[in-house]
Protein backbone atom coordinates (compact mmCIF):
# COMPACT_ATOMS: atom_id res chain seq x y z
CA UNK A 1 0.00 0.00 0.00
CA UNK A 2 2.77 2.41 0.74
CA UNK A 3 4.67 1.96 -2.54
CA UNK A 4 0.93 2.96 -4.65
CA UNK A 5 1.09 6.00 -2.56
CA UNK A 6 5.15 7.10 -2.52
CA UNK A 7 4.71 8.94 -5.75
CA UNK A 8 1.71 11.07 -4.72
CA UNK A 9 2.76 11.80 -1.50
CA UNK A 10 5.98 13.04 -2.81
CA UNK A 11 4.58 15.34 -5.14
CA UNK A 12 2.17 16.77 -2.57
CA UNK A 13 4.92 16.85 -0.19
CA UNK A 14 6.78 18.83 -2.77
CA UNK A 15 4.08 20.97 -3.78
CA UNK A 16 3.53 22.47 -0.29
CA UNK A 17 7.04 22.53 0.50
CA UNK A 18 7.55 24.99 -2.68
CA UNK A 19 4.34 26.97 -1.29
CA UNK A 20 5.33 27.65 1.73
CA UNK A 21 8.28 29.11 0.76
CA UNK A 22 7.62 30.84 -1.55
CA UNK A 23 4.72 32.24 0.50
CA UNK A 24 7.45 32.84 3.44
CA UNK A 25 9.46 35.25 0.66
CA UNK A 26 5.92 37.07 0.41
CA UNK A 27 4.80 35.44 -3.30
CA UNK A 28 1.79 34.25 -1.97
CA UNK A 29 0.23 34.28 -5.77
CA UNK A 30 3.54 31.83 -6.48
CA UNK A 31 3.09 29.73 -3.90
CA UNK A 32 -0.59 28.94 -4.38
CA UNK A 33 -0.13 28.13 -7.53
CA UNK A 34 2.94 26.12 -7.33
CA UNK A 35 0.78 23.94 -4.64
CA UNK A 36 -2.50 23.38 -6.45
CA UNK A 37 -0.17 22.50 -9.77
CA UNK A 38 1.53 19.77 -7.27
CA UNK A 39 -1.50 18.66 -5.58
CA UNK A 40 -2.84 18.63 -9.18
CA UNK A 41 -0.05 16.20 -10.45
CA UNK A 42 -0.58 14.43 -6.99
CA UNK A 43 -3.96 13.64 -7.67
CA UNK A 44 -3.34 12.41 -11.54
CA UNK A 45 -0.66 9.78 -10.23
CA UNK A 46 -2.92 8.64 -7.68
CA UNK A 47 -5.00 5.38 -7.76
CA UNK A 48 -8.09 7.90 -6.96
CA UNK A 49 -7.63 8.99 -10.78
CA UNK A 50 -7.97 5.85 -12.10
CA UNK A 51 -10.88 3.26 -12.34
CA UNK A 52 -11.44 1.10 -9.41
CA UNK A 53 -8.47 -1.68 -9.64
CA UNK A 54 -9.88 -5.83 -9.72
CA UNK A 55 -7.61 -8.45 -8.91
CA UNK A 56 -6.36 -10.25 -12.63
CA UNK A 57 -8.63 -13.54 -12.41
CA UNK A 58 -12.07 -11.25 -11.60
CA UNK A 59 -10.94 -9.55 -14.96
CA UNK A 60 -10.38 -12.15 -17.05
CA UNK A 61 -13.38 -13.66 -15.63
CA UNK A 62 -15.63 -10.47 -16.63
CA UNK A 63 -13.78 -9.74 -19.65
CA UNK A 64 -14.54 -13.50 -20.69
CA UNK A 65 -18.50 -12.62 -20.24
CA UNK A 66 -18.39 -9.28 -21.12
CA UNK A 67 -16.04 -8.69 -24.11
CA UNK A 68 -14.02 -5.88 -22.31
CA UNK A 69 -10.51 -5.31 -22.50
CA UNK A 70 -8.02 -5.71 -19.26
CA UNK A 71 -6.33 -3.30 -18.36
CA UNK A 72 -2.55 -3.94 -16.75
CA UNK A 73 -1.40 -0.68 -14.65
CA UNK A 74 0.32 1.04 -11.63
CA UNK A 75 0.32 4.31 -10.27
CA UNK A 76 3.44 6.87 -10.99
CA UNK A 77 3.29 5.30 -14.43
CA UNK A 78 3.28 8.16 -17.61
CA UNK A 79 2.21 6.08 -19.93
CA UNK A 80 -1.03 4.48 -17.82
CA UNK A 81 -1.35 8.13 -17.29
CA UNK A 82 -1.48 9.31 -20.68
CA UNK A 83 -3.54 6.23 -21.89
CA UNK A 84 -6.19 7.14 -19.06
CA UNK A 85 -6.49 10.88 -19.95
CA UNK A 86 -6.76 9.56 -23.47
CA UNK A 87 -9.67 7.41 -22.85
CA UNK A 88 -11.25 9.81 -21.11
CA UNK A 89 -14.96 8.59 -19.73
CA UNK A 90 -14.65 6.05 -21.85
CA UNK A 91 -11.97 4.43 -19.16
CA UNK A 92 -14.30 2.83 -16.34
CA UNK A 93 -15.91 0.59 -19.17
CA UNK A 94 -12.61 -1.24 -19.05
CA UNK A 95 -11.53 -3.62 -16.10
CA UNK A 96 -8.41 -1.77 -14.78
CA UNK A 97 -5.72 -4.11 -12.75
CA UNK A 98 -2.65 -2.20 -10.30
CA UNK A 99 -0.08 -4.79 -10.75
CA UNK A 100 1.44 -3.54 -7.80
CA UNK A 101 -1.63 -4.55 -5.98
CA UNK A 102 -2.18 -8.61 -7.61
CA UNK A 103 1.10 -10.58 -7.60
CA UNK A 104 -1.02 -12.73 -10.47
CA UNK A 105 -1.55 -9.47 -12.54
CA UNK A 106 2.66 -8.40 -12.60
CA UNK A 107 3.29 -12.13 -13.52
CA UNK A 108 0.27 -12.05 -16.18
CA UNK A 109 2.34 -8.76 -17.39
CA UNK A 110 6.04 -10.33 -16.94
CA UNK A 111 4.94 -13.27 -18.93
CA UNK A 112 4.03 -11.60 -21.82
CA UNK A 113 6.63 -8.67 -21.75
CA UNK A 114 10.12 -11.22 -22.10
CA UNK A 115 10.34 -10.69 -18.27
CA UNK A 116 9.34 -6.98 -17.57
CA UNK A 117 6.56 -5.23 -15.73
CA UNK A 118 5.74 -3.16 -18.74
CA UNK A 119 2.90 -1.71 -18.26
CA UNK A 120 0.04 -0.21 -20.25
CA UNK A 121 -0.31 -3.66 -21.28
CA UNK A 122 -3.83 -4.02 -22.41
CA UNK A 123 -5.50 -7.50 -23.46
CA UNK A 124 -8.36 -7.36 -26.31
CA UNK A 125 -9.25 -10.40 -27.01
CA UNK A 126 -7.35 -12.47 -25.17
CA UNK A 127 -4.25 -10.94 -27.33
CA UNK A 128 -1.56 -8.95 -25.17
CA UNK A 129 -0.91 -5.24 -26.68
CA UNK A 130 1.83 -3.24 -24.51
CA UNK A 131 1.64 0.70 -24.43
CA UNK A 132 -1.17 0.72 -27.27
CA UNK A 133 -2.15 3.67 -29.38
CA UNK A 134 -5.45 5.07 -27.28
CA UNK A 135 -7.51 5.41 -30.32
CA UNK A 136 -8.23 1.65 -31.11
CA UNK A 137 -8.92 1.34 -27.45
CA UNK A 138 -11.09 4.29 -27.12
CA UNK A 139 -13.16 3.31 -30.09
CA UNK A 140 -13.54 -0.54 -28.97
CA UNK A 141 -14.80 0.86 -25.40
CA UNK A 142 -17.77 2.94 -27.02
Amino acid sequence: MIRVWSFPALFALAGLLLGASSAARGETVTGALLAVFFLALSFLNSPLFFPRSITSAEALRRSGADGRPVVYWRPGCQYCLRLRIRLGRRARRAHWVNIWSDPDAAAAVRAVNDGNETVPTVLLDGRPHTNPDPAPLRARLT
